[in-house]
């Protein structure tokens, strides 16, 4: 994804220096983890809070992606992510593609479970505690469902797909085999940052993540699919805990 329309040296240097490029990919994870590590003590026992930290972290995210983006005299649609009406008929395409991608990310999750199960004997149930206050609380669940649309789902398939695929395949990884390799290791990433949740969370995650990264290839980097896909898998999740909380 080459471009010259960079109008500043920062910008240029984001677009032909292969040590930039790095290291604005390092800075948005490190930057996003060391604030999470830095003020989630602070939250104490509030889960709520701690969920608002790490929601500020992925927006800040979101924004460093969006500021290499205009510093390279680039658009979001050069991620894939196009804005403006679309006829009724591609709608419909676009909502049968994002169930099938919801599906196969599914799967993708469900065989990382197996492998752990196999592997380490069947693993313990997911800790849903950090859910207590969607309890009997609908507004609760639809104030969190927003959230987690914007961040989540919106700012996850922002940053771990269309970012990282990009970026990465700009240091020499445009081929065949190079692309592959990109998705492969965006999906690492993808797991090890759900580290919170286990070694199967972060293999199964990173099973899902790899599904959802060959289907951004596969789709020619049709983003919307994937997060619409995605909203998909946080609405089962959280309606399920809210169900089982009642």
């Amino acid at each position: 994804m080459k471009n010259n329309n960079s109008k500043t040296k920062i910008g240029h240097l984001l677009n032909t220096n292969r040590i930039v490029k790095i290291s604005e990919i390092l800075l948005v994870f490190i930057l996003a983890f060391a604030l999470i590590k830095i003020l989630t003590p602070y939250a104490g026992d509030n889960q709520l809070l701690k969920f608002g930290i790490v929601w500020c972290t992925n927006i800040l995210m979101i924004g460093l992606v969006w500021l290499g983006i205009k510093l390279r005299g680039q658009k979001w649609s050069d991620f894939g992510l196009t804005f403006g009406r679309i006829r009724l008929k591609e709608s419909f395409r676009i909502f049968l593609l994002s169930l099938l991608v919801c599906i196969l990310g599914l799967a993708g999750y469900m065989l990382g479970t197996l492998i752990m199960a196999n592997i380490s004997g069947m693993p313990e149930s997911a800790d849903l505690s950090v859910y207590e206050y969607l309890h009997n609380n609908i507004f609760m669940l639809i104030l969190t469902l927003i959230g987690v649309y914007i961040i989540s789902s919106f700012g996850e398939e922002v940053v771990y797909r269309a970012f990282l695929i990009n970026r990465i395949s700009e240091l020499g990884l445009d081929t065949k085999y190079g692309k592959i390799a990109t998705v492969l290791i965006s999906a690492v990433i993808f797991g090890l940052v759900h580290y919170e949740w286990g070694p199967t969370g972060m293999v199964s995650t990173g099973l899902m993540g790899l599904v959802l990264g060959i289907c951004y290839m596969k789709l020619k980097k049709k983003l919307w699919i994937l997060v619409l896909a995605h909203a998909y898998m946080d609405t089962l999740l959280l309606v399920q805990v809210y169900l089982t909380s009642k």
